[in-house]
């Protein structure tokens, strides 16, 4: 990093090749210049002043990065007698690196953490003397951190007399001790350095903290460390430092016995490693290296005791839940079997299901998507699918139904906790589409996916400190249906004003107040959406019945919001008509779809001539007996999609699920023509 100016960049080029890499590079350059400073705020200076240790990274003669913890003979060794000065009482611990390396000139990260209130901030600094056991460091740089993945821990000094004489070990490999704290650990230290050789204050150390469930990182056989990055503040200092120079150093510290675990080595980020994908909170993976290992046993004076995690920590996987999805991966088409383990009634008509998986975890899921889920009821398998009203980071699936129809009423009227029902992986594309301010636009059950997403916003906010401006309107009939009422509420009032709903009530009865009860009498219209919205480039979202979503979107239009904008999802057969320009549409014509074909449905073993009049594949697999899943019947949910084995299919305008080469959706699909008389379709059916 280097000093703010107008002009200057106060990231150097690694930390700047990373933020663009994830898009955030202009608003981080704004961010940097306000918050890192070339000295300690008064209140920094006070907070390192109390402390009984420091956290420091630095680089020796030969290039090796490690990571040390400096401390002091008694419990409070720091002063700050000005904004660009601390003075440690004390050289580093007999045995670290960083004694050894201690001169004047030398560039040194500085990590102030204070484990039982959570609290952090970053320093970079360079030793200016060091003389009678004490060490002068000018600050060159100074910002805070924020306390993600901090456990909470209670600090308790033992008296020198109680301390276990300290010892010093060079080891070759990582030993069963070492490997054991590594992989029991919740916490770890990492330091990294950059230096282009020009004086600037983005030459030099850093050091930071890292945390998760215990076990997080994981310990390969050949002694190769692999580590999730959860989400952070973008600044991108460790990694940054990686990009431009693998050298680093990691600390373990048993904070039951006092020992020290320092390690030197190279370190690589893993930007398209699978193990991320299956890792609940992972951005990307890195991995360490170990070339040198030092145990410091006995090293500290003090103990800690773990009095909680951090909430941003349980909201992070671990490996073997990750190695657990990541074989589901290969089952996602595969029936899964649930147990219903609470019953909710949301409303008059709807009724919240939660369900957990009787073996492993759920599969990870995006807020919007649905849930596949079969019954046998009254002796026939009956198939639907209803969105999930849980967020990914919930601990259980929800899915949120309204009674109407034999599958609803059989999940009301029949199902209690403790039966069970199967369930496929969640699919759908209707997610998020961008960081933009969104409004939600829902009627009837159309509120499930908007709940889901309101709800993971809110966990979002645990893990960046940001949040999605979100408007929701939501139209109801009357008091009686109004699902999600409190909950939605409360999301509200946790929000600090990023989340908003608005209630539109066509029936309201005579004990409904306005304002307390609802905001709008009547039916979503042109002048409530305008009146609510201030000024904004917005991202819509509409879910509910047909008719409200075509009305709503053509309203929409009229308003002058871009086609590209809106984005819907309908229950039952009904699919919005988009008012694309007539060039947009991809036409399928009659000639590209097969005159005859002999259809395979090779896992029911059952081959048929199929021909133009038999309509599309599921109708057609319906008429010879087969039951293969399915439910929109109008190509948007992907019920019904199957592995195409040999052959080809077309699909008509209505199909909107995203789909592989080898995928074909029953419901919007034919075998495609071919250069054979009668062409050949295998489905695996």
């Amino acid at each position: 990093m280097t000093e703010s100016s107008s002009n200057t960049s106060v990231f150097h080029a690694g930390e700047q090749i990373l933020q663009e890499k994830m898009g955030v590079k202009e608003r981080m350059d704004a961010i940097g210049k306000r918050v890192i400073r070339p000295f300690m705020p008064a209140q920094h200076q006070q907070f390192y002043q109390q402390l009984p240790f420091l956290v420091a990274g630095h680089a020796d003669a030969d290039g090796h990065v490690w990571a040390s913890v400096w401390l002091g003979d008694k419990e409070q060794f720091i002063d700050s007698p000005d904004n660009k000065t601390l003075i440690l009482d004390t050289l580093p611990i007999a045995g670290d690196p960083l004694l050894q390396a201690l001169n004047t000139d030398q560039k040194i990260g500085l990590l102030g953490i204070e484990l039982h209130t959570r609290r952090r901030n970053r320093l970079s600094a360079k030793v200016q003397s060091v003389a009678q056991d004490k060490t002068t460091l000018a600050i060159q740089q100074s910002f805070g951190n924020c306390p993600q993945y901090i456990q909470n821990r209670e600090i308790t000094y033992i008296p020198a007399n109680r301390r276990p004489r300290p010892e010093v070990e060079l080891l070759q490999e990582l030993d069963s001790s070492a490997r054991e704290l590594i992989q029991n650990s919740d916490t770890f230290f990492v330091a990294s350095a950059y230096d282009d050789g020009k004086e600037a204050n983005n030459n030099g150390a850093d050091v930071s903290h890292r945390g998760g469930k215990p076990g997080f990182v994981k310990l390969g056989k050949n002694g190769v460390l692999t580590i999730p990055d959860y989400a952070g503040n973008n600044f991108f200092n460790t990694l940054g430092n990686i990009h431009q120079n693998p050298n680093a150093g990691l600390l373990f510290i048993d904070f039951e016995q006092g020992h020290i675990l320092t390690m030197s080595g190279k370190a690589e980020i893993q930007w398209e490693a699978d193990e991320a994908k299956h890792f609940n909170g992972a951005l990307r993976m890195w991995q360490f290296t170990p070339e040198k290992v030092i145990w410091l046993c006995n090293a500290l004076p003090f103990r800690w005791q773990l009095k909680e995690f951090s909430p941003n920590s349980m909201l992070t996987g671990d490996w073997e839940q990750a190695d657990s999805l990541r074989q589901l991966e290969s089952k996602k088409d595969n029936w899964r079997e649930f147990t219903v383990s609470k019953k909710v009634e949301e409303s008059a008509q709807v009724s919240s299901f939660y369900l957990s998986p009787l073996e492993g975890p759920s599969a990870l899921f995006k807020a919007g998507q649905f849930l596949t889920v079969k019954c046998n009821i009254d002796g026939k398998e009956l198939i639907r699918t209803y969105t999930l009203s849980s967020a990914p980071d919930d601990s259980t699936y929800r899915i949120s139904v309204k009674k109407e129809g034999a599958f609803s009423r059989h999940l009301h009227d029949k199902m209690r906790v403790g039966d069970t029902l199967h369930a496929k992986a969640p699919l759908g594309s209707f997610t998020l589409q961008s960081e933009r301010p969104a409004v939600f636009l829902a009627a009837g059950i159309g509120i499930t996916p908007f709940v889901s997403m309101a709800k993971q916003a809110m966990y979002d906010v645990i893990k960046t400190r940001n949040m999605q401006p979100i408007t929701l309107f939501y139209q109801v009939r009357d008091g009686d249906n109004r699902p999600f009422f409190d909950e939605l509420n409360q999301l509200v009032e946790q929000s600090g004003g990023l989340f908003n709903t608005i209630w539109s009530m066509s029936q309201p009865g005579a004990e409904m107040r306005k304002s307390r009860d609802f905001h709008y009498k009547g039916h979503l219209g042109k002048d409530l959406i305008q009146s609510a919205l201030p000024l904004d480039d917005y991202d819509f979202y509409l879910c509910g019945p047909g008719k409200f979503i075509q009305s709503q979107y053509d309203l929409l239009l009229l308003l002058g919001v871009s086609d590209s904008r809106i984005f819907a999802e309908s229950f039952g057969p009904a699919a919005l008509t988009r008012k694309k320009p007539l060039e947009a549409i991809e036409h399928k014509t009659i000639d590209e779809s097969a005159q005859n074909a002999v259809v395979n449905f090779t896992s029911s073993e059952v081959e048929q001539a199929w021909s133009r009049q038999d309509g599309n594949l599921l109708d057609f697999a319906e008429d010879h007996g087969l039951t293969p899943a399915f439910s929109c019947r109008s190509g948007q949910c992907g019920s019904c999609k199957v592995k195409i084995i040999e052959g080809g299919v077309i699909h008509d305008d209505r199909a909107s699920f995203p789909l592989e080469k080898d995928e074909a959706l029953l419901c919007c699909a034919t075998p495609a023509k071919s250069n054979k008389d009668i062409a050949i379709l295998k489905l695996a059916v």
